[in-house]
């Protein structure tokens, strides 16, 4: 389906309080006397060089997205309380608290082996399975989230479950055009959200690396926003300062937490208001020089 966007750079004055983050955001070389903690780090003047040529080819700020209910609708609110015949409120209180915190670690998965795996890559364990059975298999790392998805170990269709989330993945309004107006300025974008590796479940039906990269996922990382070390994981690895990167989030936790740091963060409400907050910042939305409307076409109706 043909989709009109209209996507137009604000030009409106920086609110006071915005002033300093945006002039910091869209001027790197603006921090260098700051005392701010530079994520790059080379051994060679020459290595210096080549790095702040890189810095200064580098379209900044950064984009981070969370995701769920961000830039996708999270079904687990509506979607899958209907699917056990629950309310709410009783989802939660029958099912192990720690059980999908630890699926979006990727300390647990649909099956031992995977877990496995991930135990040895996180803490370093050197697990070889021996004739002599001198591992015990059903331990910590080893439970599958269908035993321990509710906390009486009660089974249920895990893949009708899996179902239901992703017939429920969607985007939000207006989000999509957003993302794809920011593309078009060449932005760069990356996921920073908590959720297990069914974030694949997502991609395979919305392809939201048109967009962005699905770089940092909790279950990939072993951290959980608003763990300060995910934040900080994320930056060692973008190679910028905090003040290049801005996260938005529909969480206040997560978007305070980043905001410590030093990050820029955005409290998401909703597209338009995103727009708002971007444009504000002197984020380039529109994707023509003239302001023209924009027309393109879905994935899922041409499969691009």
């Amino acid at each position: 389906m043909a989709v009109l966007l209209r996507l137009t750079c604000v030009c409106y004055p920086l609110r006071s309080s915005m002033q300093s983050a945006a002039r910091m955001a869209m001027n790197p070389r603006s921090n260098k006397s700051s005392g701010s903690i530079s994520c790059l780090s080379t051994s060679t003047s020459a290595g210096t060089t080549q790095a702040s040529t890189q810095i200064d080819n580098r379209k900044l700020p950064v984009l981070l997205f969370d995701i769920m209910s961000t830039v996708v609708r999270d079904p687990f609110y509506e979607d899958v309380p209907a699917f056990f015949g629950m309310s709410m409120e009783e989802l939660i209180e029958c099912k192990d608290p720690n059980a999908w915190i630890e699926f979006e670690k990727g300390w647990i998965n649909e099956n031992v082996e995977h877990s496995i795996s991930f135990c040895t890559l996180a803490f370093g364990v050197s697990m070889k399975l021996r004739s002599n059975n001198s591992i015990d298999l059903p331990g910590l790392f080893s439970v599958e989230l269908g035993r321990k998805f509710f906390k009486d170990g009660r089974p249920f269709d895990l893949e009708g479950l899996k179902n239901c989330m992703r017939s429920g993945y969607s985007y939000l309004e207006g989000v999509e055009e957003l993302l794809y107006g920011l593309r078009q300025n060449n932005y760069e974008m990356h996921a920073f959200t908590n959720y297990p590796n069914w974030y694949q479940m997502i991609e395979d039906k919305l392809k939201i690396s048109r967009y962005l990269s699905w770089t940092f996922c909790s279950c990939k990382n072993g951290k959980r926003k608003p763990d300060h070390g995910f934040y900080l994981d994320a930056l060692q690895h973008l190679k910028v300062d905090p003040s290049n990167c801005i996260f938005i989030d529909d969480s206040k936790t997560n978007v305070n937490a980043a905001i410590a740091l030093g990050i820029i963060g955005l409290h998401f409400k909703d597209a338009k208001t995103l727009l708002e907050d971007l444009s504000l910042m002197g984020i380039q939305i529109s994707t023509d020089e003239e302001g023209k409307e924009i027309c393109y076409t879905s994935y899922d109706a041409v499969g691009w």
